[in-house]
């Protein structure tokens, strides 16, 4: 194709993810889906008009959108929320997936015409729950903070697991390497090596916003991007977990105080999140041949793999990991449905494909399907799930007016956006009336797309978005008088 090819072919491919984004939800379909579809309609297979068949150019850009989604994720978590799960979503980003695996692969050697090594390694590609697809499907979804905490933090987290073990048990079917302890001190030194990392990036990462003035505003999402990128090919270079270091920059990054224009940087991220996950989706939906992906013979085996996977695999996985933690039958049941497949898994599958596997068409297939049943059947009911089971939490309103305290230098202070909702404990009451600490002031009042400049007698109203100026040593004291444990955009 020629360039200028290239060109339009991707922008009208980021024109229409935009658009299908924007209605995925009225149609009660997940925007991935949405995505793949498009991806498999322009397809050889479908209208014709691109060719497609390069895995390695997908892997690549793959992984980088991985990347980058990962960084987007760790940015948008708040580590206050994030440390009362860490400990059962690590259980399920270790055990959860080695349970999982285990489970798959037992099934697939009944199932297919495969060997153990083989039939394990597809249980260890579709191991992982995805990040791409829990952060799309759980946004703005309000689902009680500890299902969604955990959700997120698994999903961010259980990526290294997955590709330390297909990785493996690849090398053992193609005969590169024997099943002993360095399999093991390899596991430890990938994943402790990448978190060290990780932490080591994002605060190096911290002190170089707030100490060098890099002069435009412009360039410091350019330097958080660049951070991304580096933290993965370091980490990857010593043999670590390049996603794991990520991840954990991207936390370390997102949650340091005052720093500087974090608002443009955070908002950069999630544009840049959403265009990886349209060009990605895309790209595997092109990679995939239609004809071959719903012969009967896929269609079956996929279909009973997907099921046991969603029905059994996953639910089984879930009770073993959160034995040790405090969660009901009901929130059991939602954390075992929700644990999404995406993208991860396609990538992944890439790598038998790239190593000429025996069958590593067969398992592509397979997984591509798995991936969609997924995202079809599981994505598309997470939202009326949590309603049957009672563990949506308040309405959250989000606002579509944003204003932010803009320095390029350290600031002891912060813009804090705050909606009130119908449980909100300052709702009905005067400004006045209000005992906000010393050195807090509601700046400005959103109220049905108007802005509203706030006086003493100022009443507040549901779906009000106060915006509020605050010390940041202060920013404890407000977040009790608004009766918060998370403020937005915290």
């Amino acid at each position: 194709m020629e360039t200028n090819t290239v060109i339009l072919f991707s922008a009208l491919f980021l024109i229409g993810g935009v658009v299908m984004a924007k209605f995925s939800s009225r149609l009660g379909v997940p925007a991935l889906v949405l995505f793949i579809i498009v991806g498999m309609l322009f397809g050889s297979d479908g209208f014709g008009f691109i060719y497609f068949d390069n895995a390695s150019l997908t892997q690549s850009l793959g992984i980088l959108a991985l990347v980058l989604i990962l960084f987007d994720g760790g940015l948008q978590t708040e580590w206050k929320k994030m440390k009362t799960v860490l400990p059962v979503s690590l259980s399920l980003a270790t055990f959860g997936v080695l349970i999982t695996t285990g489970l798959f692969g037992v099934v697939a050697k009944m199932l297919l015409d495969v060997n153990w090594n083989e039939a394990l390694l597809l249980g260890a590609i579709v191991g992982s729950t995805d990040a791409a697809a829990v952060f799309a499907v759980l946004k703005g979804k309000n689902i009680k903070r500890k299902l969604e905490s955990t959700l997120e933090a698994e999903s961010g987290s259980n990526d290294p697991m997955a590709m330390f073990l297909t990785l493996s048990l690849l090398q053992l079917a193609i005969g590169a390497e024997t099943f002993g302890a360095s399999m093991f001190l390899t596991f430890f030194w990938q994943m402790g090596a990448g978190l060290l990392l990780g932490i080591i990036f994002g605060y190096a990462a911290s002190w170089a916003m707030k100490s060098i003035e890099l002069g435009s505003s412009g360039l410091y999402p350019v330097f958080s991007i660049a951070i991304a990128l580096i933290t993965f090919s370091i980490s990857d270079l010593v043999n670590a977990s390049g996603l794991l270091a990520v991840y954990a920059a991207a936390l370390v990054l997102g949650n340091t105080k005052s720093l500087p224009y974090g608002q443009t940087i955070f908002r950069f991220h999630d544009g840049i999140a959403w265009m990886m996950q349209i060009l990605m989706f895309i790209m595997l939906g092109l990679l995939v041949f239609p004809s071959e992906l719903f012969s009967t013979w896929i269609v079956l085996k996929g279909l009973a793999l997907s099921l046991f996977l969603i029905l059994i695999a996953r639910p089984f996985a879930v009770l073993i990991s959160t034995i040790p933690f405090k969660f009901t039958i009901k929130e059991k049941v939602f954390l075992s449905w929700a644990g999404l497949r995406g993208a991860v898994p396609i990538v992944l599958a890439t790598f038998p494909l790239l190593e000429g596997l025996e069958n590593s068409q067969l398992f592509f297939n397979l997984i591509f399907f798995i991936v969609l049943t997924s995202a079809l059947f599981q994505g598309a009911t997470i939202p009326y799930l949590a309603k049957r089971l009672s563990l949506t939490g308040p309405e959250v309103h989000i606002p579509s007016h944003s204003l932010e305290l803009v320095s390029s230098t350290t600031v002891n202070a912060e813009m804090i956006p705050y909606a009130i909702t119908s449980s909100s404990k300052l709702l009905g009451k005067e400004l006045s009336d209000i005992s906000f600490p010393d050195k807090v002031l509601v700046s400005a009042i959103i109220r049905k797309d108007q802005l509203i400049a706030p006086s003493g007698d100022t009443k507040i109203k549901v779906n009000d978005v106060l915006y509020i100026l605050v010390e940041n040593q202060k920013k404890s004291e407000l977040e009790k008088v608004l009766g918060i444990r998370k403020t937005i955009g915290g």
